[in-house]
């Protein structure tokens, strides 16, 4: 019986199908980063627990947000509810079934069009074979000492108890393996594509500005267009990748211009951002994102200002003093890890799921890497990168306080 046992259990953990990192899930909240009337904010759309019922949307910003407006449309009946929110006061709307619904976020003059689907857990079948088991264990092992008392040899007794045992084991190994067991799709999933073991095909970028040479101190639209690497047509099915749909990096090519903001999505297959450059020169683009069932990807691109140099409007979205760097070793070797530590001027919190950010770029922007600080404790993050070849690199160090978003900037020469 043992023996059995095990290997259903073993069976069952070979065919259990594995955890995607980035899938939304039924009870878990959805957060999505955006860049909107100047302000970086995370939008939190709470889990739904039950349909139709309320819909929790709440707002974090740093350091503040705008007061939202929202629209959020059913795209199966077109069924549509509005409301506001702002930092502490979330707004809750009615969801009236589960399945795609786009939330329409609207402030300063710009909108985003958010596409989710409301998820409801309708149970696991495993439940029914756990609760099954315990039911039908706990009569035998009734009907077990019932006929223990009535029969004297005790034999049927002992075979009642035995099967019922059995059954009080094959539970407690399902409730054991259940982190592991396939779990069934929720209410409200899309469906599964039949060719979804292939992937789909990578996404193909056009990079724009509106208006088309955008001139030093004015502001202007920074447009990121996407298309199927096959078919030519928009992609729209990107998936949440590090709490945003996508990460847009913007630098100068000396490096001493550099922006990592969250577009918003206008239109099918459409990301946009407002953007104000303070020199004349071209300008690098990279954009990082995760099409469902294709894995992340780098997209490059470029623009270029023209005009005079004004003033930064904004000289403290870099900030040396604000960070203390170590590099160890002074010298790293290509190829090879080093460590990179940043002592912070304030208690870094949560931003985009992490501690900290370190995105580094080769001189000539023919690289780009991100990495993440997972949670140093104190005012100190750690991170380690791999400089794959020898040269100079510029590096920005990112983390978000109570006076929001901080980033420092710093260059690594790696020597041949």
């Amino acid at each position: 019986m043992i023996r059995l046992l095990f290997l259903v259990g073993l069976l069952v953990v070979m065919l259990a199908s594995p955890a995607a990192a980035h899938d939304v899930k039924a009870g878990a909240d959805l957060r999505i980063a955006q860049t909107i009337a100047g302000a970086e904010l995370t939008l939190v759309i709470k889990a739904t627990t039950r349909v139709p019922g309320p819909l929790r949307v709440e707002v974090i910003g740093f350091p503040s947000a705008p007061t939202l407006d929202l629209r959020l449309r059913s795209v199966t009946d077109g069924r549509v509810v509005t409301g506001t929110v702002a930092p502490g006061r979330p707004a809750q709307l009615r969801v009236e079934e589960t399945g795609p619904h786009e939330l329409t976020v609207r402030a300063g003059g710009e909108s985003a069009m958010i596409p989710f689907r409301v998820l409801v857990d309708r149970g696991s079948g495993w439940e029914f074979l756990i609760y099954g088991g315990l039911f039908v264990a706990g009569l035998l092992l009734v009907g077990g000492l019932l006929t223990g008392a009535f029969n004297r040899r005790g034999r049927s007794a002992f075979v009642v108890t035995a099967v019922a045992a059995a059954g009080l084991a094959v539970a407690a190994l399902i409730v054991i393996l259940d982190p592991w067991l396939p779990a069934g799709s929720p209410a409200g999933a899309e469906p599964r594509p039949t060719d979804s073991l292939l992937g789909r095909p990578y996404v193909q970028r056009v990079v724009t500005t509106v208006p088309a040479g955008p001139a030093a101190g004015e502001e202007f639209v920074a447009r990121v267009e996407l298309f199927d690497g096959s078919t030519g047509r928009p992609v729209d099915d990107l998936t949440i990748h590090h709490e945003a749909m996508a990460h847009l990096v913007v630098t100068s090519e000396d490096g001493r211009y550099f922006r990592h903001v969250h577009p918003l999505r206008t239109a099918p297959g459409r990301l946009e951002v407002r953007l104000r450059a303070d020199r004349p020169g071209r300008y690098l683009t990279y954009v990082e994102l995760e099409r469902t069932d294709s894995g992340g990807q780098l997209l490059t691109g470029s623009f270029t200002v023209t005009g005079s140099p004004t003033v930064s409007p904004d000289p403290a979205i870099q900030d040396a003093t604000a960070g203390t760097v170590t590099v160890t070793p002074a010298a790293p070797q290509a190829g090879r890890p080093a460590s990179v530590e940043v002592a912070t001027s304030g208690a870094p919190r949560p931003w985009l799921g992490m501690a900290g950010h370190l995105i580094v770029r080769g001189a000539d922007g023919e690289f780009l890497g991100h990495v993440h600080e997972m949670g140093t404790p104190g005012n100190r993050l750690r991170f380690t990168f791999s400089f794959p070849t020898p040269g100079r690199y510029l590096a920005w160090a990112q983390y978000a306080t109570d006076r929001g978003i901080t980033t420092v900037p710093f260059t690594v020469e790696v020597p041949r």
